[in-house]
């Protein structure tokens, strides 16, 4: 069995990032992008011991760029599911204009101060299908662990767009706008979606996702 790399796990999503395209987003050439990304690197392998092997709902770690970097408008069309479905990603129409730039890090949502950082330790919440929204980001937090944004939630599908699966997509509990919607990845179509559900609506098929905590650069 090959043993789990995180330095080499952390090139790979390097090359994924440049390899669709959030790179431009950035106004940046690849070059650029890889060493704006390079400090992270002795984050995630500074845990190396403590990392396991992805699983599809499991992985160790993720690279977050955050929206001064991909804003979420423009980022979520570069997302496509695993396999052959290479269709891109879209925004549910009930996001008015305007709508997600109000969506903001949820209170005891604490994010590195920097234009990227690692998420650790991430999960998509299958457990919580059918759960009450409210209910399942109370078991998150009662466990120490953090809901995902809907830029952590964008990372984890263009890292691992296994992750995102029929009757298995997730909430994105970690950003909030002030009102009953906790916004939500789930496949429409064939396409990865953009979309929000209320809090006290549980449906089969969303869990919760969360993760265990943030790194920035240890430099």
């Amino acid at each position: 069995m090959t043993r789990f790399d995180a330095g080499t796990e952390f090139d790979r999503q390097v090359r994924t990032l440049i390899d669709k395209g959030f790179a431009e987003l950035s106004g940046l050439d690849a070059e650029a992008y890889a060493r704006l990304l390079a400090p992270l690197r002795e984050a995630v392998t500074a845990r190396q011991a403590g990392m396991a092997e992805p699983e599809e709902g499991r992985v160790p770690f993720v690279l977050v760029v955050t929206r001064e970097l991909a804003p979420v408008e423009q980022a979520v069309p570069l997302l496509t599911l695993g396999g052959r479905r290479r269709k891109p990603g879209v925004i549910d129409r009930h996001y008015e204009e305007g709508d997600i730039a109000g969506f903001v890090p949820a209170k005891g949502v604490e994010l590195p101060d920097a234009r990227a950082y690692v998420l650790l330790d991430v999960d998509r919440g299958e457990e919580f299908c059918g759960a009450v929204p409210d209910d399942a980001m109370a078991a998150v937090a009662g466990r120490g662990r953090t809901l995902l944004t809907m830029e952590e939630g964008i990372a984890l599908v263009t890292q691992y767009p296994a992750a995102l699966a029929k009757n298995k997509c997730f909430s994105l509990g970690g950003s909030r706008c002030g009102d009953r919607r906790v916004p939500a990845l789930w496949i429409s179509v064939n396409a990865p979606k953009l979309g929000w559900c209320w809090a006290g609506n549980p449906h089969t098929w969303l869990g919760m996702a969360s993760a265990a905590g943030r790194a920035g650069s240890l430099g």
